[in-house]
């Protein structure tokens, strides 16, 4: 009658408070979940800018690009061109900085005006490139004519105009990032060493005498997992929102739809460690393993930089990687406040990963 009237839910719960404070007082769990992210946060979002380096520009629709100054602009090996599908394509390009200064060059063809109506276009937070492209410019049509220096006022107009849009800053970019990686991180380091204890311990195998169900302490130790790494999220995002203008297009419920973006990604990368518990021998050989799942997706899965700007043979590599889906869909549910239906793509791949991980791990996690 003991056996039957034995509570799994009491025994579930127990196992998640336990795991909880254990957690919690791990100072690897606290590095790896709260201050390692907020180390870079705070130094890029202090840093400010777009964090972008160079001048991207591109012509805007309608310029006179098969004018002569307009061919020996687009000839200039500091001047990075990027391409565009449509205005909407444009401006969110400009939005996420992608586009520094919007180049629009006109042949007025009237008497008495310039040769070329130049106009430069950019958000406040590009207005250094929008200057350097400028004096560029003065140098290109200085170098048509050895005294244009006498008349560059007739031969080109160049105006500077803002572009008044919501500005994509680097912590936009950073926070999302930095919030993917330590969801990664202390996902696989954690849960490989807390199940590789457990089993070298023989906790695991005193659980086993009890009328405790092996999935119960499964989800008990991931539960207590996802609590605290859930709350490091919901740090992490509303100190970059007060403290550094971190960007939430719709409030409240864009944190609801990070924070279960966050949990997706925190269940995904629970199934790396898994993996790894299984594949270690010794304790010492965790890091190394954990490494080579955890180091290639910090350095390429757009945690720093965007993926396109990584040379072309480097990105597919980048878009195989898990973090690289959970990145771009926490920077387009917060900044363009797209819906979790908006980033369905990246939830979909995802949920593959996660897929292939559990089915892995169910291969080679062992209990004893």
């Amino acid at each position: 009658m003991q056996h039957q009237s034995y509570s799994q839910f009491k025994a579930f719960k127990a196992i998640t408070i336990a795991a909880l404070r254990s957690i919690s007082k791990s100072p690897s769990s606290v590095i790896f979940t709260i201050a390692f992210p907020l180390i870079f946060i705070l130094v890029f979002g202090f840093i400010g800018g777009n964090g972008r380096s160079g001048i991207n520009v591109a012509f805007s629709p309608g310029s006179d690009t098969a004018s002569l100054l307009a061919k020996q602009i687009g000839q200039q090996a500091t001047l990075k061109f990027v391409p565009y599908r449509d205005s909407a394509d444009l401006f969110n390009k400009i939005e996420k900085g992608k586009i520094n200064v919007l180049l629009d060059v006109q042949v007025p063809g009237k008497a008495g005006d310039a040769a070329y109506r130049i106009t430069l276009k950019a958000l406040p937070a590009a207005l250094n490139q929008s200057n350097r492209l400028k004096m560029e410019l003065q140098q290109i049509i200085a170098s048509q004519d050895p005294v244009v220096h006498d008349r560059l006022a007739r031969l080109a107009d160049i105006r500077q105009a803002s572009i008044n849009k919501k500005e994509f800053k680097t912590i936009d970019f950073i926070l999302p990032g930095q919030l993917g990686f330590a969801l990664l991180a202390a996902s696989v380091f954690g849960t490989a060493f807390v199940f590789f204890s457990l089993r070298q311990g023989l906790v695991l195998k005193r659980f086993f005498a009890t009328p405790v169900r092996r999935e119960y302490i499964l989800l008990g130790e991931g539960t207590a997992r996802m609590i605290f790494q859930l709350f490091g999220a919901i740090l992490i995002i509303l100190i970059g929102r007060f403290f550094l203008g971190y960007t939430l297009v719709h409030g409240w419920i864009t944190v609801v739809n990070m924070l279960i973006l966050s949990a997706l990604g925190i269940l995904v990368f629970m199934s790396f460690g898994f993996i790894i518990s299984g594949l270690s021998r010794s304790e010492s050989s965790i890091p190394p393993l954990s490494n080579i799942l955890t180091l290639p997706q910090f350095l390429l899965a757009g945690t720093f930089f965007p993926v396109s700007d990584f040379p072309g043979w480097l990105q597919p590599i980048s878009k195989a990687l898990p973090l690289t889906y959970l990145n771009d869909a926490l920077r387009a549910v917060a900044f363009d406040g797209q819906s979790l239906w908006g980033v369905k793509l990246d939830l979909a791949v995802l949920l593959l990963w996660g897929i292939a991980g559990y089915f892995i791990a169910g291969k080679l996690f062992k209990w004893e």
